[in-house]
């Protein structure tokens, strides 16, 4: 005679349950049999679908210079030297330097020595730019303007890579550069904005000379916070002539001892 009592799939729960609930990370998924439990499969499918999105997702260069033109600042539209996304990627070092044609243009539009330039890249998400780019900048411009600091108009730039703001830098004569950029993806992660801050930028420069402010969204670093930090970097890489390891990031003890001042807007 068959047995017709259905079989039971029984989800045994991790212990450290509890402290899923403070981080997106991927821990206490729980067990069913020597797997994971069915949902955590497909939340894990899924996540990673949204990261391959996001490097791949085209990006909107004209609706972020849209939404920066609303903030009430001047944009310019630069190209890398890769000529599309798959060769992007592959060529890594075709997105650290401008095309011909956007050399040429910056050459003819900079006005001269600046304190800084700002340089929106899509980066590896352009999902991350697309949601965090507006919001940080909103954000960052009270800082820019209580502390007086000449800008050139913001430069938006496709298939760029960091130190492709080097270049737009020197172009620019800028004493520092800001380069907004999408981080590479996580898998709980895929809007994550980076921004890396460079002194005296100019080709050749490296990854040790640069300030990395990492993390800007939603469930990270507030666009708030993101802005005070980077304002904190700036004023101090101007006095002290350097960026890089050389030059720590001290602004949080400034929150812990509940001195850091608010922007004033002009």
């Amino acid at each position: 005679m068959s047995d017709d009592t259905p079989a039971v799939t029984y989800v045994l729960k991790d212990s450290w349950r509890k402290l899923a609930s403070m981080t997106p990370a991927r821990i206490a998924l729980g067990r069913a049999g020597s797997g994971l439990p069915t949902g955590e499969v497909l939340r894990f499918a899924l996540a990673h679908a949204q990261a391959r999105d996001a490097v791949h997702t085209q990006f909107d260069a004209d609706a972020v210079e849209m939404g920066v033109a609303g903030l009430g600042l001047e944009t310019l539209h630069v190209a890398s030297a890769a000529p599309a996304r798959d060769a992007y990627l592959r060529r890594p070092d075709l997105g650290r330097k401008l095309s011909a044609e956007s050399r040429d243009m910056l050459k003819v539009r900079n006005g001269g020595p600046v304190d800084l330039v700002i340089v929106v890249a899509d980066g590896l998400s352009s999902t991350a730019v697309h949601v965090q780019a507006v919001p940080f900048l909103a954000a960052f411009k009270g800082w820019i303007a209580e502390a007086g600091w000449s800008l050139a108009p913001i430069v938006v730039a496709s298939q760029a890579r960091v130190a492709l703001g080097d270049e737009v830098g020197e172009l620019f004569k800028a004493r520092a550069v800001a380069v907004l950029i999408g981080e590479r993806p996580g898998l709980s992660s895929p809007d994550s904005l980076g921004l890396y801050l460079t002194f005296a930028p100019k080709v050749g420069r490296s990854d040790a000379e640069r300030n990395c402010i990492s993390n800007v969204r939603g469930e990270g670093l507030s666009h708030e916070h993101a802005a005070f930090k980077l304002a904190w970097l700036l004023r101090e890489a101007l006095v002290r002539q350097l960026t890089g390891v050389n030059l720590k990031d001290e602004s949080d003890l400034l929150l812990v001892e509940g001195r850091a001042p608010a922007p004033r807007l002009r």
